[in-house]
């Protein structure tokens, strides 16, 4: 009689999870094709169709939903003993997953991703960007990347060190003709790059200056859900843009881009890796942490 193995019963929680076959074969570095198989023999030795198929989506059938909330449990204290045993590691390896959004991504690659591979050869991380704020706990990450006002409150959270700026630049093209702005109320007079956040809503600038705050509802000709179309679009003079300095101080030192209203965009606290609480963690992942932790204190020295 066919039994089914630890990888298709977490198959099962992961499309449940994602809704998706190919993000939960993202999920689990397998080929969809594979995925797609696997839960077709399990369904076949069940007699039963755990999922609902259309050409858009996938939802549980009944029996589907009994089946994943009897064999969850299950699979998280089996997840919970690999844990436990991995913290008898002395040796870091194995997968970290970190989630975060493709600006911190690029910030953490270099300081802290790269000589953490370097120094740790065994472990793999496998970093997923979006620009949602996602469960990490319940999306199955170890860690998550966020600035350190998004952390949630029940997370542990670990300074990067290095702080942050915002920076609103345009193009030499897009000051032809046009004064500089000198506040931020000045902007209702320009042309600005609008941004969509991940849950539909328009991003306001933020701006301070000797404790005086602003929030602006900019207007202008385009508005992007990216900051490298949006990059895009102040290069070639469309409007204004809004970024993380750090994404647009190579062009603003290269001439490509002219800064304004620096004196309202001041410092503000930075990146944070974050992580739950929890009594049992691998060799790798206490790594991380420590990891982090030095480079922090150095940059902060």
């Amino acid at each position: 009689m066919y039994r089914p193995g630890l990888t298709e019963l977490q198959a099962v929680i992961a499309i449940a999870r994602k809704g998706s076959f190919r993000a939960a074969a993202l999920d689990l570095d397998m080929s969809t094709s594979a995925l797609s198989n696997a839960i077709g023999k399990l369904e076949a030795s069940l007699g039963v169709r755990l999922f609902n198929r259309t050409t858009r989506s996938v939802s549980l059938s009944d029996a589907g939903r009994a089946f994943v909330s009897q064999i969850t449990p299950a699979i998280e204290d089996i997840n919970g003993a690999i844990d436990t045993a991995r913290t008898h590691q002395k040796i870091p390896s194995g997968t970290l997953r970190i989630n975060t959004f493709a600006t911190a991504a690029r910030d953490i690659m270099s300081p802290l991703v790269l000589e953490f591979l370097r120094r740790y050869p065994q472990v793999h991380v496998d970093i997923v960007t979006e620009g949602r704020l996602v469960d990490i706990v319940a999306a199955g990450f170890d860690f998550g990347v966020r600035s350190a006002a998004l952390v949630p409150t029940d997370m542990i959270a670990v300074s990067l060190g290095r702080p942050q700026r915002y920076a609103v630049v345009g193009s030499s093209s897009y000051f032809e003709g046009r004064d500089r702005p000198l506040n931020p109320a000045d902007l209702v007079r320009h042309k600005c790059i609008r941004v969509r956040l991940p849950d539909g809503s328009l991003y306001r600038w933020l701006f301070e200056k000797n404790g005086e705050k602003a929030q602006i509802d900019v207007t202008g000709p385009i508005t992007v859900d990216e900051a490298s179309i949006a990059r895009a679009a102040a290069l070639e003079g469309i409007g204004l843009g809004f970024f993380m300095e750090q994404d647009v101080l190579a062009d603003i030192r290269a001439g490509h881009l002219i800064r304004v209203l620096e004196d309202w965009t001041p410092p503000f606290p930075g990146l944070c890796l974050y992580y739950p609480g929890r009594r049992n963690s691998s060799a790798a992942h206490r790594a991380l942490i420590a990891l982090a932790r030095e480079m922090a204190g150095t940059t902060r020295e």
